[in-house]
């Protein structure tokens, strides 16, 4: 257990340096956009830190899936749900996000087809290598 923790803390740590990053490539698309034009010091600084928390946990996050005695689709449930509530309280709490039914109901259903199509792309492609090394093993067995 000592060992995941610290793996999380390691990945969590390499990755929340893409936050402020990620946040200054955000603002600077809206502000190309028209959408903002100045922000206050509170909304830099908060957006700063919820992005550097929210790398911090993506990054760290897929340790589940090195944890061998969870099923993977509990380890996928874990991560997306981690995921989705890291997320939503970062659009909650930047203000990117209105607090009522709908745009929540909207953020939530984005989220959910996207984390379903990435899901749905790492599938094939780990189909795909693992036909691809299945056909290679059967050539060397039949040359053997």
């Amino acid at each position: 257990m000592k060992k995941n923790i610290m793996e999380f803390l390691r990945r969590g740590s390499a990755a929340c340096g893409l936050g402020p990053m990620i946040l200054a490539l955000l603002y600077w698309i809206m502000h190309q956009r028209g959408v903002l034009q100045t922000l206050t010091v509170h909304e830099v600084c908060t957006g700063i830190l919820s992005l550097s928390v929210l790398a911090f946990i993506a990054g760290g996050m897929n340790i589940v899936y090195q944890i061998e005695r969870l099923p993977l689709m509990t380890a996928i449930l874990i991560h997306g749900c981690v995921l989705y509530g890291s997320y939503l309280l970062t659009y909650l709490v930047n203000g990117w996000l209105e607090r009522s039914i709908l745009p929540i109901l909207v953020f939530s259903a984005i989220f959910v087809m996207g984390y379903l199509v990435i899901w749905a792309i790492i599938y094939a492609i780990i189909r795909k290598k693992t036909r691809q090394l299945n056909e290679s093993l059967k050539k060397k067995q039949q040359t053997a």
